[in-house]
Formats: structure tokens, sequence, C-alpha cells
């Protein structure tokens, strides 16, 4: 062979690479699928049934990636819990109007293809499907020399679940009188990494040397399935909310209806540990509850005489507590109070 040839590998694309990983996603998959082999891994596209025993079935889709919080995995050498992440931030979107989780796939982008980083980000999205109890069918991954400095990448998922056209979330079931409840959270979830990470620039804080911090910025996300769908399924759920980017009053809004308010009481509020810790870095209390969930991953909106009911679907750790109700106001959320930082 003429070694003055170019070659797609010459300019930083290794096919031979992707077609290895692609072998491993498809070994990988089938083993948690329970099948000698996913025939659809591979492909040009994935091919899923649809449930027979949900009526008037209505699919809901969601996509999303996991932000800069990559730039604390690169930090720590760790990518075997991104992926968690990465499945965290779709499947509970799509539990907020009552969809079950069937299939999920992925998009990681890359420099250069590194086995070893991608199988451990891939074991984090099959551990991540696993928990949501639903199936890794496929997705794509792209070589792209140029676009990403040595050893950067980015990761996207995209998820579809399906729900009883009658068992939809949607703002008609909220009512006056409603409680709103907290689910906490794991920690910052995927969110605020950004500001995160210019807190330690600007303090010059080596997290690989930090033993609190180092087990913090990396801590996976929730994932609310499980518990989502019993209160779903047992009709005891008039409408939640999954607190992402732009923290509480933002994503709360989202599902109040016109004329109603939900009223938040930020003294209720139990900030964990690494919230106080940013809290005690000059940033403003507007600033904390505007980017990070502050503790509170998940909200529950429930008729009052449910409350006992919906609690023993949740373990201590992630028991929820009342913040708030629903009240008739023209301003869609009212944010009472003061969080109690420690």
């Amino acid at each position: 062979m003429n070694k003055n040839l170019f070659t797609y590998k010459k300019s930083g694309v290794n096919i031979d690479a992707a077609d290895k990983f692609v072998s491993y996603i498809s070994n990988i998959s089938s083993k948690k699928r329970g099948k000698k082999k996913n025939t659809y891994i591979g492909g040009f596209g994935s091919v899923t049934d649809l449930p027979k025993d949900i009526k008037n079935p209505k699919i809901v889709a969601c996509t999303d990636g996991v932000g800069t919080k990559i730039e604390v995995a690169n930090l720590l050498n760790k990518y075997d819990t991104i992926g968690i992440d990465l499945v965290a931030m779709s499947v509970n979107d799509l539990i907020v109007q009552g969809a079950k989780p069937l299939f999920f796939l992925d998009y990681i982008s890359i420099n250069k293809i590194d086995l070893k980083k991608m199988k451990s980000i891939l074991r984090g999205i099959v551990k991540g499907c696993d928990i949501s109890q639903c199936s890794l069918v496929g997705g794509e991954t792209a070589e792209m020399p140029g676009t990403y400095t040595k050893g950067k990448f980015d990761i996207a998922g995209f998820a579809v679940g399906v729900t009883n056209n009658k068992k939809i979330l949607n703002k008609k079931k909220i009512k006056k009188g409603d409680l709103i409840l907290a689910v906490p959270s794991s920690g910052l979830h995927s969110n605020g990494f950004s500001l995160v990470r210019h807190l330690l620039k600007i303090k010059k804080i080596n997290i690989n040397k930090n033993t609190f911090l180092k087990k913090e910025l990396i801590r996976p996300t929730k994932i609310y399935v499980k518990e989502i769908l019993n209160l779903v399924n047992k009709n005891l759920l008039n409408g939640c909310a999954n607190i992402t980017g732009g923290g509480l009053a933002d994503n709360i809004s989202r599902v109040i209806p016109e004329k109603l308010c939900a009223e938040i009481n930020l003294n209720k509020i139990k900030p964990l540990k690494i919230f106080n810790w940013l809290k005690k870095n000059k940033i403003s209390d507007k600033e904390m509850l505007k980017t990070f969930n502050c503790g509170v991953g998940f909200c529950l909106i429930i008729n009052p005489k449910n409350i006992s009911k919906v609690k023993k679907y949740f373990l201590k750790e992630y028991k929820p507590y009342v913040i708030g109700k629903v009240s008739k106001n023209i301003n869609k959320v009212r944010l009472n109070g003061k969080v109690n930082w420690l």
C-alpha cells in the first residue's frame, strides 16, 4: 500500500475503532435484554414494539445532555457515572407527563475514539437504562478531529416513552388547595456546572485533592422513574415537575394552570451539603435558586388526602415533604421566605 496516499484514518477518523465500539454496545445491550444478539444495533434504525397492555397509547419523547458536567468527568478521569446522568436528564422529563420510558438512544461525539473511555461512559448509560427499566436500542458515535481538542467529547441522549391517553399528567388535573411536595435530589444533578467550574477556577480549587467535592461533583443524577410511575398507576398525582436548569420557580411554573399559583415556602427546603458549600462562596440566594435545584430534585402536586399514600413509595433518603400549596393568583409561582442555609 502506498504510504503517501491520503486515508480517513490519517485525517483522524478510525472507522475500525468505531466498529469495535458498536460491537461492544450490541453485546452489552443484548445481555441486558436477555437475548443472544440485538440485531438492530449497528443498523440504520432501531425497532421497538409498543406495549400491548397500554390502551390508547400516546408517545412522549425527550432529549437532553449533561452540559459541562463532562468537564468534571475529565478533571477526575472518571466516566462511569455521566451515562447515568445522561439517561436521567431525559427519562425524568418523560415521567412528568406520566410516560413510561420505552427506549433510549445516545449520541457521543469525540476528538478521537478512546475505547476504554467510551466503554466506561456506556456502562453508565446501560445502568441508567436498567434503573429506568427501558432499553438501550442504539445511538451514534462520531469521531470529529478538529472540532474537539484532545480528550474532549460531548454526549446527548434521546428517550421515548408511552402512556395511556387517560393517564397523561396535564395542567387540568391541578386544583386550588393541592399540596406541593419536594422530592430530594441526589446533589447537583447535571445543572449549574459552568458556575461551579468558574468558582473552582477563581478559588484555585483542585477537586482531585478535595475529598468532599470529588465525590459530590460527580455524583449521578437521581432517576425518579420507579417512584413516579407507581404514583401515576395509582392515580395519586395531579402534576409534577423535574427541577433542572432554571431552578425551582422556572420549572414548576411550566405545569401550573392559568389563574393558579404555586406558593412555595423556601423555609421548608432542605438544602444538601453541596448547596450549603456553594452558598458560602459568595453566591446570592437569587442566583442559587435560579441556577441549582438546591436539594429539590423533583416536585409532586397532589391532593392533600393522598399525602401518606404518596410517601410510602419513596425510600427514606428521598421521602417527599411539603414545601407549598396551589392557590388562586395571576402569578404562576410565588417564592416566600428564605432558604435556611447552614
